[in-house]
Order: structure tokens, then C-alpha cells, then sequence
């Protein structure tokens, strides 16, 4: 793992007052469990509340992308330690798969999971990547300029929201991009969905085409 921060308090504790200067007051913070998979359960094509989702896209600022905010990695600490002895990768991994078997210090050892990307059904761990459903690097760009270093910490660690276990094909396909340049190949409905709701939670504004892109595909769920 690549940080040994304790970052459970964060995670358990009520929710952080994210990105105050840029965020509504009366932004609309939906419950987790909507868009994420029962523990010991694979993510598959996921049941849309469509309304809702169309509610909370209307409900996001749109601006410009901000292009001109400084973005390091390693100003997002990520893995770090949120359960027992289990970093942020391996809660994951032991959540959204079956049959998980965990060695010493939380090592996943072996399991089955399903890419909700792409279908694909993975038997290896170390043949997944743990992907941030909105990439930091987006996040950087989407109104969190003023976030503190404890708010860059709870949103690459939340394995509730914003993590998601999926082939390492599918999330190089990804990259940093937005719904306006890549979408998944199945459960486009599903994703869109996931993506405003992570986008709402953190407060995270939307820019024009991206807005245009998700409403569209929200059109035909």
C-alpha cells in the first residue's frame, strides 16, 4: 500500500462540509447505498431511479472545467488504511466480489468478480484496478480548488461511493475522462447515474457537454 493513514474516522464520521466556497447550501447529499453494491456482491447492470438521477443532474452547478487548477496525484491520498487492516483497494475488492478469500494483513488472495464496465469476469485480484468513479483529476477540475487536504483524502478512500473494482483494460480506457468523451460499454443508464450521484455528494460541478452528454443518456433509460 502506498499510505498508512488511518483514515476510518473520516469515512464513518459525518459527512465533511465539502468544498463550502463552490458548493450550494442546500446541496442534496443522496444515500450511498442507491448506486452501491451490497457487500459480497458483484456490480452488475444497476436498477436507475432515472427521475432521480435527472433531479440531481438539474441540481449540480454547471461551469467550465478548471483547467488551471494545480493537480498532483500525490496531493489525493488514496489506499490508505479504512477498515481493521485493510487499505481502501482491499475493502473494495472483498465488497464487490464473491467468494473472497483474504490472507495475512487483509490480502485478497483469490475471488470472483465482475467488471460492471465491461462484463468481463475476473478470478485474479491483482488483475483489477480499483477505479475512482469520477477520476481525480476530474474531481481536481470540478469546483474542489479550495478542498483541504482531510477532503482530498475522504474521496479517493470512500468504498462506498466513489470505488469501483473493474478490468485494468477497461479503466486505461477510461482515464480522466468524462461522460462526455467515454462511457462503458454496458450499463451506460447505470453509470450516468453512479457518476451524478458521486458528482452530487461531493458537491463537484459539471461542465456543458458533460452535463449535455449525461442528460442525453438519461434520455433513453
Amino acid at each position: 500500500m502506498t499510505t498508512h493513514t488511518t483514515v476510518r474516522a473520516l469515512l464513518t464520521a459525518a459527512p465533511i462540509a465539502l468544498a463550502t466556497a463552490t458548493t450550494p447550501a442546500a446541496c442534496h447529499v443522496p444515500d450511498h447505498t442507491t448506486v452501491t453494491p451490497a457487500a459480497g456482491t458483484a456490480p452488475t447492470a444497476t436498477a436507475v431511479d432515472v427521475a432521480g438521477a435527472r433531479r440531481q443532474l438539474a441540481g449540480l452547478r454547471v461551469a467550465p472545467a478548471d483547467t488551471g487548477a494545480h493537480y498532483s496525484r500525490a496531493d489525493w491520498p488514496h489506499w490508505s488504511i479504512v477498515a481493521g487492516d485493510c487499505d481502501a483497494r482491499e475493502t473494495v475488492l472483498r465488497n464487490q466480489g464473491r467468494g473472497v478469500t483474504t490472507g495475512a494483513h487483509c490480502t485478497v488472495t483469490a475471488g470472483t468478480w465482475t467488471s460492471p464496465y465491461d462484463g468481463t469476469t475476473v478470478t485474479r485480484p491483482g488483475a483489477l484496478d480499483i477505479d475512482h468513479m469520477v477520476p481525480l483529476a476530474e474531481a481536481a477540475r470540478s469546483g474542489t480548488r479550495g478542498w483541504t487536504r482531510a477532503q482530498r483524502e475522504r474521496y479517493p478512500n470512500d468504498t462506498r461511493l466513489v470505488l469501483v473494482a473493474v478490468t485494468a483494460k477497461s479503466n486505461r480506457s477510461k482515464g480522466d475522462q468524462d461522460p462526455a468523451h467515454w462511457l462503458p460499454a454496458r450499463d451506460r443508464c447505470g453509470y450516468v447515474a453512479h457518476w451524478v450521484a458521486v458528482k452530487a455528494t461531493y458537491g463537484m460541478t459539471v461542465d456543458t457537454a458533460e452535463h449535455d452528454a449525461i442528460a442525453s443518456v438519461l434520455t433513453h433509460c
